[in-house]
């Protein structure tokens, strides 16, 4: 499954440039609030489901070299953390919906694959 069939499926807003998320595969998902347990548990190229939206999202997205952040709960980030993920070439997302039910959806699609620690 790729990107552009999870954006399209769960209606999730594009915040960053626009790519052709078509030829973007997410190996796995995870979601956290804490930065830390991210860093830990994410799995390198998938996509993570928080409702945070400050600018440290997006260090830590570069540093495991995530496909894509969700952004959940309606909680949008800034000017600036747009362009530093632009910049980073990280996807950011956003829905009004829970992380639970988005990550219930990802679930039902398909995206099962996740890190164990």
């Amino acid at each position: 499954m790729d990107l552009a069939t999870i954006i399209a499926e769960l209606d999730l807003h594009i915040l960053t440039d626009q790519n052709d998320f078509s030829n973007t595969t997410p190996t796995g998902g995870y979601a956290a609030d804490l930065l830390s347990c991210v860093m830990a548990g994410a799995p390198h190229g998938g996509i993570w489901i928080t409702l945070q939206a400050h600018i440290n999202i997006v260090a830590v997205a570069a540093l495991i070299e995530l496909c894509a952040v969700i952004i959940t709960e309606g909680a949008l980030p800034d000017a600036e953390t747009i362009s530093k993920a632009n910049d980073e070439g990280i996807t950011l997302l956003s829905t009004p919906l829970p992380t639970y039910a988005i990550c219930g959806r990802l679930w039902e699609m398909g995206l099962t694959n996740y890190k164990q620690a």
